[in-house]
């Protein structure tokens, strides 16, 4: 992955009035892409250089389940294998699912039903500059980008997840879609840039949820609209889980809220127009082990005989998905 990748991003965000992130955006990505920080990098960047060179795809598709890009017959069998070899060298694919030329990518997650549940409620994305944050692989982003959105820009600290995203990037050719190797901290403080914000699955990550959401607020033009999704529990206004250890086997879960607290907090937040669009149990039918991300998944994180407890005996995964508006 070179720095040049990032030439149409600079240029863009100079177009739009952030110049001085522009400039400060290469040495960002230099140290985030330093190879001392990871010794799996190097590797990873050498698969990205033996892809098939002048591939030339007949279908690019947004707006399907899969993110697809080439058809089967659009490769010949040598090129094909190779991709494949490639594709299976950067395992787990967490968010999808890919078809890449005719090969199929089935993921561990079943993104496209996230996406099903919350693009028929958000503001339509055409023209917008648009933020995914925790970005993952980028499959939400293609989809943005398929919803006509401007530009979309994608921030994930976790490697193998931008170089996945670069690796679909070369294969669909040149696109106003970036995937940036940090965290949303990294970004420049008032930066108020982008007119939609998503942060799906991160909230509960976070020590802080009160600085997250101040964090995207900021990102976001006066009157811009955020998309958060995060795990919920049930209960009144106050209420939130802190788990004491893991929850359904994850350690970085800090805060789990009710809807009602959560809507306090964004309120406290200073958002405003704050609407529930959807709330759904997470079920082993959307996250799942399988060929391509082969670990444990949520079946073997929920409670053998109870399902509607994790491992734990805490309350099964539960998903909200809130839009709001900065104020």
């Amino acid at each position: 992955m070179e720095m040049s990748a990032y030439q149409d991003l600079y240029a863009l965000l100079s177009e739009a009035q952030a110049g001085a992130w522009a400039e400060a955006l290469p040495a960002q990505i230099a140290a985030a892409l330093d190879p001392a920080r990871h010794g799996n990098l190097p590797r990873w960047q050498a698969l990205l250089g033996r892809l098939p060179p002048a591939l030339s795809p007949s279908l690019r598709s947004l707006t399907g389940a899969a993110v697809q890009i080439g058809r089967a017959g659009d490769i010949g069998e040598q090129d094909r294998a190779l991709l494949l070899e490639i594709l299976r060298a950067l395992i787990p694919w967490r968010k999808g699912p890919y078809d890449l030329y005719g090969i199929s990518i089935d993921t561990e997650w079943r993104s496209d039903w996230k996406w099903n549940r919350l693009k028929d409620h958000i503001a339509p994305l055409r023209h917008r500059l648009v933020l995914d944050v925790g970005c993952g692989s980028g499959y939400h982003c293609w989809r943005m980008f398929g919803a006509g959105a401007k530009a979309v820009v994608g921030i994930d600290p976790l490697l193998l997840n931008v170089i996945q995203f670069q690796l679909v990037k070369t294969l669909y050719g040149p696109a106003p879609v970036h995937v940036l190797p940090f965290g949303i901290e990294a970004l420049p403080a008032g930066l108020k840039l982008f007119d939609t914000v998503f942060s799906m699955g991160v909230l509960y990550h976070r020590r802080s949820p009160i600085d997250h959401l101040l964090e995207l607020r900021d990102c976001l033009k006066p009157g811009g609209e955020l998309v958060l999704e995060t795990l919920i529990i049930d209960g009144k206004a106050g209420e939130t889980l802190l788990p004491e250890g893991r929850y359904a086997n994850m350690r970085n879960v800090w805060f789990i809220p009710t809807i009602a607290t959560l809507e306090s907090w964004l309120k406290r937040c200073r958002f405003d127009n704050i609407r529930v669009v959807d709330i759904t149990p997470t079920r082993p039918e959307e996250q799942r082990s399988t060929d391509w991300m082969p670990f444990h998944s949520l079946p073997d994180f929920l409670h053998p005989n109870h399902p509607e407890l994790t491992v734990e005996g805490l309350p099964a995964p539960k998903r909200a998905i809130m839009l709001a508006n900065s104020a």
